[in-house]
């Protein structure tokens, strides 16, 4: 059966257009946890990024090993305005039921503890550097992002980013 989930966040205190000095910007690749029924593992790390037809379920230890899955970026949007940077996926995925072959759980859609992590990058003009951040629904809140080369407190999340089924 084809699922949607609907993946939101939002990072506040950037600073004013034509003030940032880092161009932090949302990477169109996240990672998201999912029930596969393709190793039949409940809660598999699962890497989607867009433009790929399917994704990378992260198997399991010392059994299935990394494989492809049934999901791929449907949607990623972005919004820009002042002070914040938000971001929308889409992830289509393929689910179906299933006990997990390790401890007999019962498979979810989405799985019981949804879990994602976005990525971000940006540009530190003051070192000509450039380096990436992320922020996760397991993180402790607020979350800043900082700029590695300069230290700078690029944005905060006040919010933990939110799963949503759709379909």
């Amino acid at each position: 059966m084809l699922r949607t989930a609907e993946i939101t966040a939002e990072l506040t205190g950037l600073p004013p257009r034509g003030t940032d000095t880092h161009e932090l910007y949302w990477r169109s690749k996240l990672e998201f946890t999912l029930d596969c029924f393709v190793c039949e593992r409940t809660g598999r790390t699962t890497v989607i990024e867009r433009g790929a037809e399917r994704a990378l379920c992260s198997g399991s230890r010392g059994g299935f090993p990394r494989h492809y899955a049934a999901a791929r970026l449907a949607a990623f949007d972005t919004t820009r305005g002042a002070e914040r940077l938000a971001v929308r996926a889409l992830v289509d995925f393929w689910w179906a039921p299933f006990q997990d072959a390790r401890d007999g759980n019962q498979a979810m859609a989405p799985t019981s503890h949804p879990w994602v992590r976005l990525h971000l990058a940006y540009h530190c003009r003051d070192t000509e550097e450039s380096g990436t951040g992320s922020t996760q629904t397991n993180a402790v809140r607020p979350h800043e992002v900082v700029c590695r080369h300069c230290e700078r407190v690029l944005a905060t999340s006040t919010q933990t980013p939110a799963v949503r089924l759709l379909g």
